[in-house]
This record gives C-alpha cells, structure tokens and sequence, in this order.
C-alpha cells in the first residue's frame, strides 16, 4: 500500500468512527436526555430568575449541543448532513443559541432558547414522523383552507349585517369582529350563553345561522382536516413498507444475479474439466 493511500485511510477513520456513533442510538438517547434537561432548566429559571446554577447549566447544555452539531457533521460529512431538513433545523437552532446567547435582547435570547425545546421533534421518531405528515398534507390542506376562508367569510358578513345592534361592538360590530366571534363559536367557548341565546332572544331565527355554522364549520371542517392528516400518516406507513418491499425486491435480484453467475463459473468449470479429459 501506497504512503498516500496509508494517509487517506487514516484520514477516513475518524470520520467513519463519528458516523457510526451519530447513528448510534443510545447517542440519539443522550441527545434526546439533554433536550429534556434543557427543558427542566429552562422551567426552572421561571421560579429562579438568575439563578447561576441554572445559568450554568444551560451553558453547558449549549456546548453539547455544539459538540453534537460537530460530530455528526464530521461523522456524516457535510453533504449528508445537510441533506436533511432536520439536520438544517438543529443547526439553525444551535448556530442561533451561540449567536445570541451573549445579546443585549433579552427578549430574543429567551424565544430563542425555548425554540431549543423544539429540537426534541428531530431527535425522538415518533414526532418526526408526525410532523412530516403534517408538513406532506399542507399542499392538500391548502383547498380545506380555502373552503374554511369563504364560509367564515360568509357568515361573518350575514352576522356583520344581521346582528351588529343587538350584541356590543366587539362580537359583530366589524367584519373582524364577526370573524373573531365566529371563531369563539367555532370553539364552542361560551358561544351559547355570549353570543348564541342574546341573539336569538332578540331574533328568533338566528339558531338557524348559528346551527348551520357550528355544523359546518366546527364538524364538517375540522373532521376534513383529520381525515386528510390521518390519511397522511397512514401514507407514510405504506410508503414505508413499499419501500421495505422494494429493497427487499432488490436484494433478491441482487441474488439471483449472483447465483447464476456461480452456475454460469461451475458450468464453465465442468466443461474445462470435460474438455480436458476428453484430451487426455
């Protein structure tokens, strides 16, 4: 083996070494341990403002999350790290935290060290896959959304027109207005005894507007956006098994590629053996 050679192993070692133990999962383990500790010291400077214990702890929490950043982009390489939206995630949270960890923002320092909660979505599978299939069911969420704009649209103006006199200002006094009672009704947060029943009591036929409202809006609606969300995730699973199946396909090609290229060898062999023979 070439001295060149002899280096550029050498080179590799390490970095293979940080890879396999970026994939490790009781790395993941310690990793996912840390963020809850993070969050346990975070809660815990709301009781403790100031407290140098807590301050110091979460210092520390920060270089281990610089020094996780720095083994699985070393480990993992830059391209391959970077190529998941994840891995981008952490880095921006963690590369954030560094940068404004000493700001004179309070405010901004505090968003930015509870956005570090959210690193518990990459770290732990479960919520990752979650998320992925919220994220995958926006585009199909985008036409609900559509629908949801017009009907609140719609009744925030017949409520607008309808009922401005009879309830104050802030419930259908506006168009806004409308749309944030709407909203309260939707919720079912005392939507009967605020708004619902003062309506009526004044027009009688109101319950038709609210009735239809709370069918459409809050059972039709919000069941659409589960069904599409649970359709998503039941997606993620066949496409996990479809791509187990087709690896699976693979290797057994793979296989029989490999098995007859020993019947082709062994029959190559028996022919020169026969052949030989023959000549003798």
């Amino acid at each position: 083996m070439s001295a060149n050679k002899r280096v550029s192993n050498q080179q590799h070692i390490p970095r293979n070494k940080l890879g396999e133990i970026a994939e490790n999962k009781y790395f993941q383990a310690i990793v996912i341990a840390i963020i809850v500790l993070n969050g346990l010291v975070i809660i815990g400077e709301t009781y403790f403002v100031g407290n140098r214990m807590l301050q110091l702890l979460d210092r520390i929490i920060i270089w281990i999350f610089v020094a996780e950043m720095v083994i699985k982009l070393v480990g993992l390489g830059v391209k391959r790290y970077f190529s998941d939206n994840w891995n981008v995630f952490d880095f921006l949270i963690v590369a954030a935290s560094l940068i404004f960890y000493t700001a004179p923002f309070v405010t901004v320092v505090r968003l930015v060290r509870v956005l570090r909660l959210l690193r518990m979505i990459p770290a732990v599978p479960a919520l990752r896959k979650i998320v992925d299939s919220l994220m995958r069911s926006i585009p199909a969420l985008t036409g609900i959304l559509g629908l949801t704009v017009l009907i609140f649209s719609i009744y925030a103006i017949i409520g607008t027109t309808y009922f401005r006199d009879v309830l104050p200002a802030e419930y259908f006094g506006s168009f806004h207005a409308s749309l944030f009672t709407l909203t309260q009704v939707v919720t079912f947060e005392s939507w009967a005894s605020q708004v619902a029943r003062p309506v009526i009591n004044e027009i009688p036929w109101a319950w038709i507007y609210f009735i239809s409202f709370i069918v459409i809006g809050a059972l039709v609606i919000l069941n659409l956006v589960v069904a599409v969300i649970v359709d998503f995730l039941s997606q993620e699973g066949d496409d996990l098994h479809q791509d187990q199946l087709t690896k699976l396909s693979k290797d057994n090609q793979e296989l029989k590629a490999e098995i007859r290229e020993i019947k082709q060898l062994l029959t190559e062999k028996k022919n020169f053996e026969t052949d030989r023979e023959d000549q003798q």
